[in-house]
């Protein structure tokens, strides 16, 4: 039987058990907000603090921090006025808001905010398998440079295969100028099975050097990179995976997501290189009156 949620102000943990309960609900969004999946919230749980909680018109919400500054998630769906009156006031931000939502506060006075540095990224899965175009020329090129200097492989990333994913995350970790997100990524790995996360693993020499995982998104027409690591010092093959993993993806699949760039110029440039076929916009949303974030 699936966990309870406690009722506002109360709030629960987002534990494990709490899957049954959230994860069908996840999966009915079609919106392809990237946070919006039970793995993606559990594992960034202690990053942003989340709790979990039930208003009294059965509107389920989500609570966090990033720093000092409290925030509220609405994935589901909005309550009633008074309940959304005073979510504000105890938590002053609703993040993560679709297009629709906003379209429908800001004609009920809230001050609504573009949230560009967590828009996620979209291509077309056809994109990134056949890299075609004069655009992606030097991304083809790179994949070139790697295909042939290495003796290379690539499987499914299964339960068997965790050890060498880890592998290729200490590895990673290492030559990352910081941690990251190195600790929601273990787990990811770690708790793959249970969280239903897929994705493949990348051999040089039959050594593991990277692997990719994620899951689908917007009721299954998009799917969803949440890791992609890989050890230094191979020249293109990042590019390789990137294009490799799209090519073997389901075709039901039209779009990948690739998340946000969280405002990193470097990452946002190398994001837009891939030539976006759009984003999933969200925005921060205040009342009227209130200061930004």
């Amino acid at each position: 039987m699936p966990a309870m949620l406690a009722d506002y102000p109360q709030t629960s943990p987002l534990t494990i058990e709490l899957r049954p309960l959230l994860h069908p609900l996840f999966r009915q969004l079609r919106e392809g907000i990237s946070e919006f999946t039970f793995a993606n919230l559990y594992l960034f749980r202690a990053t942003h603090r989340y709790s979990v909680t039930a208003l009294a018109d059965g509107t389920i919400a989500l609570l966090g921090r990033d720093g000092a500054r409290a925030f509220f998630m609405l994935p589901f769906a909005l309550p009633e006025a008074g309940l959304l009156n005073t979510l504000f006031h105890d938590h002053g931000m609703l993040k993560c808001a679709s297009a629709a939502q906003a379209r429908i506060l800001a004609q009920q006075g809230y001050r609504i905010e573009e949230d560009r540095n967590n828009f996620d990224y979209l291509y077309r899965r056809q994109d990134l398998a056949l890299l075609g175009g004069r655009n992606y020329h030097k991304k083809r090129n790179l994949i070139k440079a790697f295909t042939r200097s290495h003796a290379f492989s690539a499987k499914p990333l299964r339960t068997e295969l965790r050890e060498d994913a880890l592998r290729v995350l200490e590895d990673w970790r290492r030559g990352a100028e910081e941690g990251g997100d190195y600790e929601a990524a273990r787990e990811a790995v770690v708790l793959m099975d249970p969280l239903q996360l897929c994705g493949g693993i990348y051999y040089v020499e039959s050594q593991p050097v990277a692997f990719v995982l994620g899951e689908e998104l917007a009721g299954g027409a998009s799917y969803a990179i949440h890791f992609e690591k890989a050890v230094p010092g191979y020249k293109g093959l990042y590019q390789f995976i990137n294009q490799s993993f799209a090519a073997v993806l389901p075709e039901e699949y039209a779009t990948i997501n690739r998340e946000q760039d969280l405002g990193d110029q470097g990452l946002r440039q190398a994001k837009m290189s891939y030539l976006p076929a759009g984003f999933v916009e969200k925005f921060k949303i205040y009342p009227e009156d209130s200061p930004s974030f």
